[in-house]
C-alpha cells in the first residue's frame, strides 16, 4: 500500500481480496509490478486459505526498490504472514532477506516493530497489529506512508 500523504491516494498490488466463504482460496501473482517513480519488484505472490476454524494469509515479493522522499530501500526478498485461529489470539511473522536503505545493509533482528531511523521518518520492520503482519512500514512524516508486504487473517 503506498499513500502519498497531501495527495491522498492508495495503490495496492497483488491483492486477493476477501474469502467468501470459510473453505475458500484466493491467490494473486505477477512476475512484475511498479510504480513509476516509485517502487519496481519482481515476482509477488498472496494467498489467502481458509479453514471452518483458521484463516491463514501469506504476502511475498522478490527484488523490490522503494524511492520515498529520497530515500531507496530495498530487499532481495520479503514475505509476510497472518494467522487467526477461532477463539484464539492471531499471529503473524517477517521474513526478509538482503535489506538495504540507501545502499547500506539493514541487519533484521527479528524483533517486532524494529525500528530504523532515516531522514524525516522511519522504517518498521516486522509491524505486528492483533490481525496484520507487515513486513515493512516507511513513513515519511507529512510525506508518505507506504507499507511493503502486509498479510492479513481475521475470523469471526
Amino acid at each position: 500500500t503506498f499513500s502519498a500523504l497531501g495527495a491522498p491516494t492508495t495503490t495496492v498490488i497483488g491483492d486477493t481480496g476477501t474469502l467468501a466463504d470459510s473453505s475458500d482460496v484466493r491467490q494473486a501473482s505477477q512476475t512484475t509490478a511498479s510504480i513509476p517513480d516509485v517502487l519496481t519488484c519482481g515476482t509477488m505472490h498472496a494467498v489467502t486459505i481458509g479453514w471452518s476454524d483458521q484463516v491463514a494469509s501469506e504476502t511475498s515479493l522478490s527484488d523490490f526498490a522503494l524511492t520515498v522522499a529520497g530515500t531507496t530501500i530495498g530487499a532481495d526478498f520479503v514475505m509476510s504472514r497472518a494467522a487467526a485461529v477461532l477463539g484464539a489470539a492471531g499471529g503473524g511473522k517477517v521474513a526478509i532477506e538482503g535489506l538495504s536503505i540507501n545502499g547500506l545493509p539493514i541487519a533484521v533482528t527479528g524483533a517486532t516493530n524494529q525500528v530504523v531511523l532515516i531522514p524525516g521518518g522511519r522504517v518498521v520492520i516486522n509491524e505486528q497489529q492483533s490481525t496484520t503482519s507487515n513486513a515493512l512500514h516507511v513513513v515519511i512524516d507529512g510525506v508518505a506512508d507506504v507499507i511493503v508486504g502486509s498479510a492479513t487473517a481475521g475470523i469471526q
